[in-house]
């Protein structure tokens, strides 16, 4: 449906792609993966139509529709969240529009010298809604935004005054529900909780067009795709398989490429060694003058390309007592919700508590209860012996200093480590090079949060309490993150949507329901297994 030949870009002075070759087939679901700055974004445009290659040609079948969701998703506001979500439909959104000032107009006693006219138009106007499938297509938008964690009265306010992320839903709702030919989605599991999350994965399942998605989530991608398009030095590898058959074959074909780079190298050693000992003597000429044309046909073999990933590995933490922290008859409310009414919890020492729950079910305000940043109405909230908290809240990364660099920041904080072991932090976290210099305001949130923990976890607590830790982090920083959490020692408490990060790091779960909480011995995996379903209030 969309075919990429031997395509050339270059912005400025980065060269984008060097005669890059893929293509995206009818009913096709791939993957598009790379590192970041790659060029994932640059492919999506060109394929739309936003920008054109500089070499070679990007063509599509005629007739064919293509839905791009961005993360930039522009201004939205005066219309309530339905209709901006059905506007993306085309002429039905206009067509409902009107229809719904005619009823207003039919209800407004001012206007009943104008009945009779309202009354004919709003018969043309009906027939003309009908023709078009609008009935249909509102009961569709509602759904839609219903998979997507909208509430009744969300879907009907005004979409201004949404935040940024319920935006991006309302934006990803209105390419799901145009479902065109083709649908390029870039990063569309960004700002959804787990719940959405796994709504969107059946759909997309379901979804019968072509699929070209970007996705964080290795978990989201692994159960959607059959393909994987890869991004790596400017060309484009396709494999066929889902996203852990393409991390098996990479790591295969990395393997095979350096056991060739490595016999290469042996055997040229061998040859520069022969023409540097005999060059000098006339009785070999002929020999060594044959080797060195020899070597000067030779094509030689690249070692592979490694992407940059250095492990991070915690400072032991001091030892804290058993009871690391204790709920006894808490009651929160904000305003009329009841959030808690009489929470006993407690947490023991090594226990990793992953919590569960639908939004607004009260999960980041037990962290906030835990850590001291909001208050019980009543009951107590106690904090352990020998207990040293660190806490990721989302917050946190809005508190940086945007005038210090990243390695001022790390300085300002940690004014006795030495250069050369913040350097290293820096790099653990994917501050590599001159990244370090980069000004706080400037960096993106991925690079924001990647900061806030590396200093969290550079003095190393004993009590992990984690809001969303994984939001904005790229699949490769998520595994270094998972791996180092894996050998932490001290006692977790969190909350993520990322399921492969639950299932590797949880040995307990705490449901949060509207009926109080629910307790599980075992972690995520047990979980589903127990309860057949992989969040509250699904069933898988």
């Amino acid at each position: 449906m969309i075919r990429l030949d031997k395509i050339g870009k270059q912005n400025g002075r980065q060269i984008v792609f060097i005669e890059a070759s893929a293509a995206l087939q009818k009913g096709e679901k791939a993957g598009l993966v790379g590192p970041n700055g790659a060029g994932k974004t640059t492919l999506f445009r060109m394929m739309t139509g936003q920008e054109q290659p500089d070499e070679g040609q990007v063509s599509s079948e005629r007739g064919i529709t293509i839905g791009y969701f961005s993360q930039d998703v522009g201004e939205m506001a005066g219309r309530t969240v339905v209709a901006e979500v059905m506007d993306g439909a085309g002429p039905v959104s206009v067509v409902a529009a009107e229809l719904k000032e005619l009823e207003a107009g039919l209800a407004d006693p001012d206007r009943v010298d104008e009945m009779e006219a309202l009354i004919e138009r709003y018969g043309e106007v009906q027939a003309r809604f009908e023709e078009l499938d609008g009935y249909a297509l509102e009961g569709r938008a509602y759904e839609v935004l219903a998979g997507l964690g909208f509430s009744q009265e969300m879907m009907d306010g005004d979409v201004g005054r949404l935040s940024g992320g319920w935006k991006m839903r309302v934006a990803l709702a209105r390419i799901l529900l145009m479902r065109p030919d083709v649908m390029l989605l870039d990063e569309p599991s960004n700002h959804l909780d787990l719940e959405s999350l796994i709504w969107l994965e059946a759909f997309l399942k379901g979804y019968d067009g072509a699929l070209l998605m970007t996705s964080h989530d290795r978990e989201f991608m692994n159960r959607i795709v059959s393909k994987v398009i890869e991004i790596d030095g400017g060309t484009l590898t396709t494999y066929s398989g889902d996203y852990g058959f393409y991390e098996q074959q990479r790591a295969l074909n990395e393997q095979h490429q350096q056991a060739q780079f490595e016999r290469q190298q042996a055997m040229l050693a061998k040859e520069i060694k022969f023409i540097e000992r005999f060059k000098a003597r006339a009785s070999h000429a002929a020999q060594v003058q044959s080797r060195v044309k020899k070597l000067d046909k030779i094509e030689r073999v690249e070692p592979p390309r490694r992407r940059q990933t250095v492990a991070f590995e915690f400072q032991p933490a001091p030892r804290s007592g058993d009871d690391v922290a204790m709920l006894k008859g808490v009651h929160k409310r904000y305003g009329s919700r009841i959030i808690y009414e009489g929470l006993d919890f407690s947490i023991r020492r090594k226990e990793r508590w992953c919590v569960m729950g639908i939004n607004g079910a009260g999960k980041s305000t037990l962290l906030k209860l835990i850590t001291g940043t909001a208050e019980p109405d009543a009951g107590t909230v106690a904090v352990g012996g020998s207990v040293k908290l660190g806490y990721f809240a989302q917050h946190a990364m809005d508190l940086l200093d945007g005038d210090l660099t990243v390695f001022e920041d790390l300085e300002s904080t940690f004014p006795q480590a030495g250069q050369g072991s913040l350097r290293a932090l820096a790099g653990c976290f994917g501050f590599s090079g001159d990244d370090v210099e980069k000004p706080c305001r400037v960096l993106s949130g991925g690079e924001k949060a990647r900061l806030v923990m590396a200093k969290m976890l550079y003095d190393p607590p004993n009590f992990l309490v984690l809001d969303e830790p994984t939001n904005h982090l790229d699949i490769a920083t998520k595994e270094m993150l998972i791996n180092a959490l894996t050998g932490f020692e001290g006692t977790m408490l969190f909350v993520s949507h990322d399921r492969h990060f639950l299932a590797a790091l949880s040995n307990r779960v705490l449901e949060v329901t509207g009926d109080g909480i629910r307790q599980y011995g075992g972690g995520y995996s047990e979980y589903v297994a127990s309860t057949g379903q992989e969040a509250p209030g699904l069933r898988s």
